[in-house]
């Protein structure tokens, strides 16, 4: 790759690069997989022309959660499981998924805003709010036309300073596995595991489930969470809109 084209896809003068070249840039700037696998998306979106058909950023749009995914969630019991929207909205939960993280109606949101976040991660606030950042900078630049996404991140950077320096710092590098200790208000302190997972078929949902090794404090706790909420025919809170707390 000639220096002179380098300086051309800098400044934005040549939009395709060839999948080759796109792979020697990544190569150069010792790119990780994910900052890879988000470099060739932003490519092959510009080579597709743009949006490929986006759709209007719209507000009150919720998108519903499959007969499927709610009898998943069900046999998930007692792990506390959430399934958010590409904006981290909740759309579904166990019961030990709503009683983990109280007041939680809206993961970015929640992390940014709720002074409850911090309370609960005293010590790792900021790699949890570093991580939802990540994948929301991720989002922007790959599905822009994402609904809802342009008004929650200026909402989120007008509302946040914290919200507002991270997005500046352009990482795309999300957390998809590893552990959280919580401090809880009920239930103290405690770690689990946690696992994020897309859910193919979906509309781009995505499943965060928490464990704990059974026999361990933690996963007690795990049944603990589960046996506390108030239960309802399902034993899930799914499908109905949740009113946002934080505006």
């Amino acid at each position: 790759m000639s220096i002179d084209y380098y300086t051309r896809l800098e400044r934005g003068k040549e939009t395709r690069p060839s999948p080759s070249v796109v792979e020697a840039l990544a190569s150069t700037l010792r790119l990780g997989e994910t900052e890879r696998a988000y470099l060739r998306d932003l490519a092959a979106r510009t080579a597709r022309g743009g949006d490929g058909g986006a759709q209007p950023d719209r507000a009150g749009q919720r998108p519903a959660v499959d007969r499927g995914v709610e009898l998943l969630l069900r046999t998930m019991r007692p792990h506390p499981v959430h399934v958010v929207s590409r904006t981290y909205e909740l759309l579904a939960a166990t019961p030990g998924g709503l009683r983990l993280l109280p007041g939680m109606k809206d993961v970015v949101r929640w992390l940014a805003l709720h002074p409850g976040a911090r309370a609960l991660y005293p010590d790792d606030w900021e790699n949890q709010i570093r991580g939802c950042v990540a994948r929301l900078r991720s989002l922007a630049g790959t599905a822009p036309e994402t609904p809802g996404l342009g008004r929650l991140i200026a909402e989120l950077r007008d509302k946040s300073a914290d919200f507002a320096e991270l997005w500046e710092h352009y990482d795309v590098q999300g957390h998809t596995t590893g552990t959280k200790t919580f401090h809880h208000p009920e239930f103290g302190v405690f770690t689990l595991g946690f696992q994020a997972l897309d859910l193919d078929g979906t509309g781009s949902h995505r499943l965060i489930f928490y464990c704990a090794e059974p026999g361990t404090p933690a996963y007690d706790v795990m049944v603990l969470l589960d046996m506390d909420q108030p239960q309802t025919g399902t034993g899930l809170a799914t499908g109905t809109p949740m009113a946002n707390r934080y505006r």
